[in-house]
C-alpha cells in the first residue's frame, strides 16, 4: 500500500450519523442499500406557499437523548445533531481523551449555514417584541463554528478546533483538512464531519426562488433523481455525520477498530460562477486527480465513486464529464451512485454523510444504488447502479462533493490490506 508522502497514514476508527433515512450508521446504511427514501412533504412548517414543498427531514430525533434537558433550548438543532453523531462515533472508536492526549485531539466540524432557524426566530422576536426579548444564547446558537466548540467541550478535546464553510463541500473539506492536520503532526486524532439543519422557511423559500429545488411536489419520493433526464432540481435535507480520524500507528497501538484509510484528498475551485458548476467539470476533475495523486493511486484502481449527484441539470452533467475525464476508458465500467436520491441534499453535511456511505461500501462490500433513475440522459451515460445495491467489494472509493462558489472536494478512501 502506498503511504502518504511524509509516511503518516490516516485511518477511520469510528463513525456516527443522523440522517433522513435513519439515526445511526447501521440504520442509515441499511436504508440506502435497500433503496428506501427519506424524502417527503415538509412537516416542520406549512410548505403550501413554497415552490418546493418537500425535504429530507430527520423525523425521529429526540434531542434529550443526547443533550441535557436544560441545554436543549440553548443549543441549535445542527449542534444537537453533531453531539449525537459524535457520541456514536466515539463509542465505536473507543478513542480515549484525557489529560495525557487531549491537546492532540482536534475537532473540525463544519456547517454550510449554521443555526439558520435560530436566526429566523430571533428576527421575529426582534420585530415583534423588541431587542430586550432576545435570548443571550442567540449568537452562540447561530454561529457555524459552535458545533465544533460544543463537541470539544463535551468530549474534552483541546487540539485544533474550528469549522469550515464551503457550502455543499463543507463536510468533505472538514474531513480532508482534519486528515491534513494529523498528517502534519498537529494532532494524533480528529473528530471531523459536517452538520446541517436548515429546513426552514427562509432556506426553502430562498432556494426555491433561485430555482435550485425540485418542484415535483405531487411525488416527493421520486423528486430526487440524479442523472435522470427528468431531474429538475435538488431536494433540501438535514443531517450530520462524524468520522473519527487517527494516525494509523496511534490507532494500532490502542488496538482500535480500523474501518478504512483516508488515502487522499483533493480540493480545487471552479473560479467560474456563483452557483453554476463549470460545464466541462474541470474543477471537479482537478480535485479528483489530486485525491488520486495523494493516494498514490491511478484511475485503474478506483472501484466505486460516490457522486455528488444533486439531481440538478448542470451539476450532474458536469460531474459525469469530470468522472469520464479522470477514469478514461474505465469510466463506463465503474459503479457511480448518488445516495442523495434517497437522503436529499444535506448541504454542509452531505460530504460527511456520503463519506460514511463510502467507508461502509468498503466495510460491507456493497455499493448503494441511485434510485429514481428511469429515463437515461445522453449526457449522463455512466453506470449509476439503478437496479439496487450491488456486491462489489471496493478497495478504493472516491467521494465527490461540490458547492456553490465553485468549491470542490474529493476524498479517496481505501481498504486496509490484511497485515498492513
Amino acid at each position: 500500500m502506498t503511504q502518504a508522502r511524509n509516511g503518516t497514514r490516516i485511518v477511520v476508527t469510528g463513525m456516527g450519523a443522523v440522517t433522513p433515512v435513519g439515526i445511526g450508521v447501521k440504520a442509515a446504511w441499511e436504508a440506502v442499500c435497500a433503496g428506501r427514501n427519506g424524502i417527503h412533504r415538509i412537516q416542520g412548517f406549512d410548505p403550501e406557499p413554497y415552490g418546493s414543498q418537500m425535504a429530507g427531514e430527520v423525523l425521529d430525533f429526540e434531542p434529550t437523548d443526547y443533550v441535557d434537558r436544560k441545554q436543549v433550548s440553548r443549543t441549535a438543532r445542527f449542534t444537537q445533531f453533531a453531539l449525537a453523531a459524535t457520541q456514536e462515533a466515539m463509542d465505536q472508536s473507543g478513542l480515549p481523551i484525557d489529560d495525557s492526549n487531549r491537546d492532540l485531539v482536534g475537532v473540525i466540524v463544519g456547517s454550510g449555514i449554521g443555526g439558520l432557524k435560530v436566526t429566523e426566530e430571533a428576527t421575529h422576536t426582534l420585530a415583534e417584541r423588541g431587542p430586550r426579548r432576545l435570548s443571550p444564547f442567540t449568537v452562540p446558537m447561530i454561529l457555524a463554528d459552535i458545533a465544533a466548540g460544543e463537541v470539544a467541550m463535551r468530549f474534552g478535546a483541546s487540539g485544533p478546533n474550528f469549522a469550515l464553510v464551503s457550502a455543499c463541500a463543507t463536510g468533505a473539506h472538514a474531513i480532508g483538512e482534519a486528515a491534513e492536520i494529523i498528517r502534519r503532526g498537529d494532532a494524533v486524532a480528529c473528530i471531523a464531519g459536517g452538520s446541517e439543519a436548515s429546513i426552514t422557511p427562509l432556506a426553502v423559500g430562498a432556494f426555491s426562488s433561485m430555482r435550485a429545488l425540485s418542484q415535483r411536489n405531487d411525488d416527493p419520493e421520486h423528486a430526487s433523481r440524479p442523472f435522470d433526464a427528468g431531474r429538475d432540481g435538488f431536494v433540501v435535507a438535514e443531517a450530520c455525520a462524524i468520522l473519527i480520524l487517527e494516525d494509523y500507528e496511534h490507532a494500532q497501538r490502542r488496538s482500535a477498530p480500523i474501518l478504512a484509510e483516508v488515502a487522499g484528498y483533493g480540493a480545487s475551485a471552479d473560479a467560474y460562477h456563483l452557483t453554476a458548476p463549470e460545464p466541462t467539470g474541470r474543477g471537479a476533475r482537478r480535485a479528483m486527480v489530486r485525491a488520486l495523486e495523494k493516494a498514490g493511486a491511478g484511475p485503474d484502481e478506483v472501484d466505486y465513486v460516490n457522486a455528488h449527484g444533486t439531481s440538478t441539470p448542470m451539476n450532474d452533467a458536469a460531474e459525469t464529464s469530470a468522472i469520464k475525464q479522470v477514469l478514461g476508458e474505465r469510466a463506463h465500467r465503474i459503479p457511480v451512485s448518488s445516495t442523495k436520491s434517497m437522503t436529499g441534499h444535506a448541504l454542509g453535511a452531505a460530504g460527511a454523510m456520503e463519506s460514511v456511505f463510502s467507508v461502509m461500501a468498503i466495510v460491507d462490500g456493497r455499493v448503494p444504488p441511485t434510485i429514481n433513475y428511469r429515463d437515461p440522459d445522453p449526457e449522463c451515460d455512466l453506470d449509476y447502479v439503478p437496479e439496487g445495491a450491488r456486491l462489489v467489494r471496493p478497495r478504493l472509493v472516491l467521494n465527490n462533493s461540490f458547492g456553490f462558489g465553485g468549491h470542490n472536494a474529493c476524498l479517496a478512501f481505501r481498504a486496509l490490506e490484511p497485515g498492513s
